[in-house]
């Protein structure tokens, strides 16, 4: 296949492009954030969460497989080049610009989280933290870790730096090499590894003995007994909805990139369909019987609602170390919790800065090896004040605006973009072209009504929400202006790329379409 008359990567196997696809959704919020998200609420937050599944989930990833194939066939890797296929508009392009922005500003801060789980693996093996069996100890050892306790001007730990600049050299390693000796290669080793010790460890928590009268039947409670009073709650819903937006990775744009490796005849209902259902195996299946039912059989129903009130973190780096403290060849059961976690996060990072790299090839034309050096280093140097200003919240605000609120607002456009002005009639066809599975047809109008509809009743909602907390009260901390700063610059900086792109090689965006290849 090739890209503009250059011979680019694809696909090796099936195999390798679902691992690949999958292991772009499943990540660390698999682990983390759903147990944290769906505690507050028990059994009730699945019953939402099955719904967006079905009615937002499913339709967008289909949408999104179908967008990035269709504009991969023309040459085009990234969102602004598919974009301008969908819609003959000057501002198409523009609209697209969020599929690339979105990935690489997640992905500063993704990778240094990502490295925590590298860095605690070792201390669990090590026994490091062995013999601190409270969570406020744990929460100590965390914050001193990651240079947090008394940082001054910046949070600088030794140690957690160390594992950093590990797992930002092994993220351009393979974000070097490209999709099949790249991605695909690390995928398709690392999905099945990580699937083998989530498998372990939900096997594990499934066999642990009574505390204090508290059964595994208790802990699986928490996530499948429903209260059916809870639903009358609007934030089990907002939280739900936003749950699969993050797990399945839709908006970020990383998905269109992935699909534009694939030829019209190559099929995209199964595959995606494979794809999202081996994230929420890991999710539901997996992540669901790990953190949650662990937490309850040890602390209780009641303290779990309060650990997972504090985060994603308290669940995954305070309260799970105690317990692998309490159990028999605990550090074994730990280390594989920790390593599962960095093969979950690797899985998702590598992906991220490759609409960039793809964006700045196809539409620029620049030499590929210059890319990756030039964004190796600036990604680098970027990376730096999110690391050392961690302290001073850079991470969550470039977490809500590129992590969670603009995932919507893309989402909303390229749902409404691909069924209305594409045309679900068009959209139908291509996503069928080379198919080994037939989309039931109740699928047909969920796309076209429901899941725009469903979108931007989630932005309208998160628009209120952005004007209560960021908007009407203005917050004069700097660092949070800076990190805001920083994805309204590189936008711009990307808008300023493809206007050059459309003004110096307008080939790329004629008018006379050219047929994807096949």
């Amino acid at each position: 296949m090739a890209k503009n008359g250059m011979q680019v990567d694809r696909w090796a196997t099936r195999f390798g492009l679902v691992m690949a696809m999958a292991g772009n959704a499943v990540g660390l919020g698999n682990f983390l954030r759903f147990p944290g998200t769906a505690a507050p609420y028990g059994g009730a937050f699945m019953v939402p969460y099955f719904i967006a599944l079905l009615f937002l989930g499913i339709p967008l990833m289909w949408i999104e497989w179908t967008i990035g194939r269709h504009g991969g066939g023309y040459g085009h890797g990234s969102t602004p080049g598919m974009f301008h296929r969908l819609w003959k508009h000057p501002v198409s392009k523009y609209l697209g610009v969020f599929g690339v922005l979105l990935p690489a500003m997640i992905g500063l801060y993704y990778v240094y989280i990502e490295s925590w789980a590298l860095g605690y693996a070792w201390k669990t093996i090590s026994g490091e933290y062995w013999g601190h069996e409270s969570r406020d100890q744990m929460k100590e050892i965390f914050s001193q870790y990651r240079g947090l306790e008394n940082p001054g001007l910046f949070s600088f730990g030794l140690e957690s730096y160390l594992f950093f600049l590990i797992t930002f050299g092994i993220n351009m390693f393979v974000f070097a090499r490209g999709i099949q000796r790249g991605i695909e290669m690390v995928c398709k080793y690392a999905m099945p590894a990580l699937l083998i010790l989530g498998a372990i460890l939900a096997v594990r928590v499934l066999t642990l003995p009574p505390v204090e009268g508290r059964t595994v039947s208790d802990g699986l409670a928490a996530v499948w007994v429903i209260d059916w009073s809870v639903l009358k709650n609007s934030d089990v819903w907002l939280a739900a909805t936003g749950q699969i937006f993050f797990t399945l990775s839709l908006g970020f744009g990383m998905i269109h990139t992935y699909a534009s490796y694939l030829s019209r005849s190559e099929d995209l209902t199964l595959n995606g369909l494979a794809a999202t259902s081996t994230n929420e195996l890991v999710e539901v299946v997996i992540g669901g019987t790990i953190a949650l039912p662990a937490a309850v059989i040890f602390f209780g129903p009641s303290i779990t609602k309060e650990i997972a009130a504090g985060g994603s973190f308290e669940i995954g780096f305070y309260s799970l170390p105690v317990i692998f403290q309490k159990l028999p060849f605990g550090q074994f059961f730990g280390t594989i919790w920790f390593v599962a976690l960095f093969l979950a996060g690797l899985t998702s990072s590598v992906a991220m800065f490759t609409p960039l790299l793809l964006f700045l090839q196809d539409e620029l034309g620049i030499e590929r090896r210059r890319i990756v050096i030039t964004l190796g280093v600036i990604i680098f140097i970027l990376m730096q004040p999110i690391v050392l200003f961690m302290h001073k919240g850079i991470i969550w605000e470039l977490d809500y605006w590129a992590g969670t609120f603009f995932l919507v607002l893309f989402a909303a456009i390229e749902a409404v973009v691909f069924a209305w002005i594409f045309g679900m009639d068009k959209g139908w066809k291509e996503m069928h072209a080379g198919a080994d599975f037939q989309v039931p047809r109740i699928f047909y109008p969920i796309m076209k009504f429901v899941t725009p509809t469903y979108i931007i009743a989630l932005l309208v909602w998160s628009s209120i929400e952005v004007w209560n907390t960021k908007i009407a009260t203005v917050d004069q901390n700097p660092y949070l202006w800076f990190a805001r700063g920083l994805i309204v610059v590189s936008g711009l900086v990307l808008c300023l790329g493809i206007w050059h792109a459309w003004r110096t090689r307008p080939h790329l965006f004629d008018e006379v379409e050219k047929g994807p290849e096949l």
